[in-house]
C-alpha cells in the first residue's frame, strides 16, 4: 500500500479523500516536470492484475476518478491518476489560475515523462494499462507514439477533434490566427469564460443526476479544484495536436474507444475514423450516453467498464 513519503524522496501531496469515494490507502505525491512545473499524482492500492494509468480530461483532477478506481479495484486492477499542469492542485498559469492554458501540447508530454519516472521510482505494479478521457485521450495517444509501455489502451470520448458550431468553425482560423498579434492568446476562447457551477439541466457531461452531483460536490467542497474555460492559445494548441494525431499511423496495440451517442464536446466522427484504421482497435457507442461515459447512468456506465475490463483482462 502506497502512502506518505515515498522511498524515492517524492514529497507527499494532499489527497481529498472526502470527495473521492474510492478505495482507501491512496498515496499522493508532488512530481516536478522538466520545466519545473509542480504536478500531482495519486496511486491507489495495487491490484493482482496490474495497474491502470488514468489520464484525465481538461479541468479534471485525481479525485474525480475515485469511483472508477473502486470499480477497477473490484476487477483486480490498481490505478494511478494525475493532475496535469494548469488543473487540479498542480501549478496553474501565473496570469490567471482559473484558465486552462498551455502554449503547446508538448508541455503535457513533459508531464507524462515526469509521471512515468515517478511511477517507475515508486514501483507501481506492472503490467500497465491506459485509460485516456477527452483531453487525456489526446495526451495518451501521443504518449503511446512516444513509447509509453502499456499492454492495452482504452479511450473514452478522446479529444481527437473538437466540436464547434458551424459559424465558429468558419472563423476559428481567423480568430486564432489574430489572437497572437492582437495580444489575446491569454484571453478566454470564444463562448468560454471563468468557472461557474454547472446546472444539471444544461450539462453536456452525463444524463445521470447522481454522477452529476458527485462531480459538482467535489468542486463545491474544494473550490481549488475548479477550472474555467481554456485560453485561445490552448485551443489553437489543441486543434494543432488533434490534427497531428489524426495524421499519424495507429500504434500497434490493442485498443478500444468508447463514445456516447449524445456526445457534444469532441468529434465522434474523428474517433470512428481513427479507429477504422487501428488494426487492433474497436469502436463502441453507448446509446443515450453523453461525454462522461465512465460517469453515466448505471447501465451505460456498466457497459463502458465491462468493455474496458474485458480488453484489459485479455492482455493481463
Amino acid at each position: 500500500m502506497l502512502t506518505g513519503a515515498s522511498p524515492m524522496g517524492l514529497p507527499p501531496a494532499p489527497f481529498l479523500a472526502d470527495v473521492a469515494e474510492g478505495p482507501t490507502g491512496v498515496g499522493a505525491w508532488w512530481v516536478n516536470s522538466a520545466d519545473g512545473t509542480r504536478l500531482r499524482m495519486a496511486v491507489w492500492p495495487k491490484g493482482q492484475k496490474g495497474s491502470v494509468l488514468m489520464f484525465p480530461g481538461r479541468t479534471e483532477y485525481c479525485e474525480k476518478y475515485g469511483r472508477v478506481a473502486a470499480d477497477l479495484a473490484a476487477a483486480g486492477y490498481g490505478m494511478a491518476s494525475f493532475d496535469w499542469r494548469g488543473q487540479g492542485l498542480a501549478d496553474r498559469p501565473q496570469h490567471r489560475r482559473d484558465m486552462g492554458h498551455v502554449v503547446h501540447f508538448d508541455e503535457y508530454r513533459q508531464d507524462v515523462a515526469a509521471f512515468h519516472g515517478a511511477l517507475e521510482a515508486l514501483g507501481v505494479p506492472k503490467p500497465w494499462f491506459l485509460i485516456g478521457h477527452s483531453m487525456g485521450g489526446a495526451i495518451g495517444l501521443r504518449a503511446l507514439h512516444d513509447g509509453l509501455s502499456v499492454r492495452a489502451a482504452a479511450f473514452t470520448a478522446p479529444m481527437w477533434g473538437i466540436q464547434m458550431k458551424p459559424h465558429l468553425k468558419a472563423i476559428r482560423g481567423l480568430v486564432l490566427g489574430l489572437s497572437g498579434p492582437l495580444g489575446y492568446e491569454k484571453s478566454f476562447a470564444l463562448t468560454t469564460g471563468p468557472y461557474k457551477p454547472m446546472v444539471f439541466e444544461d450539462n453536456q457531461l452525463t444524463t445521470d443526476r447522481n454522477q452529476f452531483d458527485y462531480m459538482a460536490r467535489q468542486t463545491a467542497t474544494h473550490p481549488d479544484l475548479a477550472l474555467g474555460g481554456p485560453s485561445n492559445r490552448w485551443l489553437k494548441a489543441a486543434l494543432t495536436e488533434s490534427a497531428a494525431l489524426m495524421d499519424m499511423p495507429a500504434p500497434d496495440l490493442p485498443c478500444i474507444a468508447v463514445v456516447g451517442s449524445r456526445e457534444k464536446i469532441v468529434e465522434p466522427q474523428a474517433i470512428e475514423r481513427r479507429m477504422r484504421s487501428w488494426p487492433k482497435g474497436r469502436f463502441s457507442v453507448i446509446d443515450g450516453a453523453e461525454h462522461e461515459v465512465l460517469m453515466e447512468a448505471p447501465a451505460k456506465r456498466a457497459m463502458t467498464l465491462a468493455a474496458i475490463v474485458e480488453l484489459f483482462d485479455a492482455h493481463a
